[in-house]
């Protein structure tokens, strides 16, 4: 199994990238493909020991940016990172793609070169949201602003497949993000949608709340990419703040730094909860191949870990699976 990885993408490229896949190759027992700067790749490679035959370099010579406009960036910059990656993995020369650089242009990147798969109308990025009561894959996150009700039930078949195949969650509960739980709450879209769903198979809740979100109430949240990026955000918000208060709120007296030294192994498992390291990236789901948006300020850690979750998706099958169960629902 070879896993292409965009070097140059990101805030600590190419640094944590290059660590990141020799982590990969070391532990996962992948070979990796590294796009990028041959020149550089080959100086950072030069600081660690792999076996020779485990990671390969396609040179490039532009890099995308989060400041370039993206759709106009992968027409335009060819030679970068991205789209050579992404080509790469089109052409059959690896079997999945990360990057942790321009989502917007990752995301024109996989429709435009990758392409979706038949009978998918739109793909969705997906990500994992930690709950109290472990994970919950929450998506659209922001590739449709825009959706229509059968755009929903397809995310809802998309993520539920991919929960149960790479997150190992057994019959995943599928909730639709609302505004309450009663079956008539919400607009047109998500009251249209919640009727395709429910007459789907798959193992449906209904209606969630924000607020039940982190209560780990449903496996899937389905919503369209509005709600779903400020659901991330505002997570990402509160959790910064939540730990910056703790913080300040710890340091401020001898008796509380003491309760912290005390409480500092807890402390760090809370922390380890909310780590998005842990999870690797962000599936761009109903694609034909396999890409995962890792994190613009992704260490070594996460770069390894999203190619974890490259390999599981390919090991699983997901998209032949999506392919099939989109069809079937299609011939209902």
């Amino acid at each position: 199994m070879k896993v292409i990885v965009d070097g140059m993408g990101g805030d600590n490229s190419p640094e944590a990238i290059v660590e990141g896949c020799v982590s990969a190759v070391k532990e996962l027992g992948v070979s990796v493909i590294i796009v990028g700067n041959k020149e550089i790749i080959d100086t950072e490679l030069s600081k660690y020991d792999f076996p020779d035959e485990a990671i390969d370099i396609i040179n490039s010579t532009e890099i995308i940016t989060n400041d370039d406009e993206p759709a106009f960036a992968i027409r335009r910059k060819k030679d970068s990172s991205m789209v050579i990656g992404l080509k790469a993995l089109k052409e059959g020369i690896g079997d999945g793609f990360v990057s942790a650089g321009s989502t917007g242009a990752l995301l024109a990147g996989g429709l435009f070169i990758v392409s979706r798969i038949d009978g998918i109308e739109r793909a969705a990025l997906a990500s994992v949201y930690p709950t109290i009561r472990g994970i919950s894959l929450l998506l659209d996150l922001g590739a449709n602003v825009d959706c229509k009700p059968e755009y929903l039930k397809q995310f809802a078949i998309m993520g539920s497949i991919y929960s149960e195949k790479v997150l190992k969650v057994e019959a995943p509960r599928v909730g639709l993000v609302n505004i309450g739980t009663e079956r008539g709450k919400g607009n047109q879209l998500v009251q249209k949608a919640y009727e395709l769903i429910e007459n789907s198979n798959l193992n449906f809740i209904g209606n969630v709340e924000a607020r039940d979100i982190p209560a780990g109430v449903a496996d899937v949240l389905v919503c369209d990419g509005f709600v779903g990026n400020i659901i991330l955000k505002l997570t990402e918000g509160m959790a910064k703040s939540l730990f910056s208060s703790l913080k300040e709120e710890f340091n401020k007296t001898f008796q509380s730094k003491v309760g912290a030294i005390l409480l500092r192994k807890q402390l760090m498992n809370f922390k380890g909860m909310l780590d998005y390291r842990e999870y690797g990236g962000a599936p761009l789901l109903g694609l034909k191949k396999p890409v995962v948006k890792a994190h613009g300020s992704s260490d070594a850690f996460a770069i390894k870990n999203a190619i974890r979750q490259v390999k599981d998706f390919i090991e699983m099958d997901v998209i032949n699976i999506i392919e099939d169960d989109i069809n079937a629902s299609r011939n209902k």
